[in-house]
């Protein structure tokens, strides 16, 4: 998993041009089967992806806070929702709420466990996003993940080979 993260913003940034160009063809000719596709890739990819390996996520960004996610976490530690935010979040430059540092304060760095996991944000627990209804929505944030998430970056490589526009359908 180490090389794998070495090289994945290199590998994310000399595919992005042409990702785009997928994500924009896509938008233009959405199949009606997309998210089932991506919902078949994205199980393919984490049947032999363990996050614990890697928790680039956790480790490089921070995951959006809703409101829910700050009454269910600040709850967790039995904390007044505003101490929560005082002691851990900030507001970013879209006006949301995220942590105040990266690494995300609840990975346990030792074995990339998450101390909040049963009350993680929502944004957590769905990450990377790509089995996600509506995917064609989440274009702009998938790319962005394909340079932090090996998976989500494999996931979309293995797309263009599933659906190549242009080209028959193989899945």
């Amino acid at each position: 998993m180490e090389k794998r993260l070495e090289t994945l913003l290199k590998d994310a940034k000399e595919v992005e041009k042409e990702s785009r160009k997928y994500f924009q063809r896509l938008k233009r000719r959405t199949p009606k089967t997309l998210d089932l596709t991506m919902q078949a890739l994205h199980e393919e990819e984490f049947a032999k992806t363990d996050c614990l390996t890697c928790a680039n996520c956790c480790k490089t960004s921070s995951p959006i806070f809703t409101p829910k996610d700050i009454q269910r976490i600040s709850k967790h530690f039995r904390m007044k929702e505003v101490d929560f935010m005082t002691q851990f979040l900030e507001r970013d430059s879209d006006d949301f709420y995220v942590l105040q540092s990266v690494p995300c304060t609840f990975l346990d760095t030792q074995d990339n466990s998450c101390s909040i996991y049963d009350v993680r944000p929502k944004a957590c627990s769905e990450y990377p996003h790509t089995n996600r209804k509506k995917f064609i929505q989440i274009t702009e944030l998938t790319l962005k993940n394909t340079e932090i998430c090996p998976a989500a970056f494999a996931i979309v490589e293995n797309l263009k080979k599933t659906l190549p526009l242009g080209g028959k359908k193989t899945l």
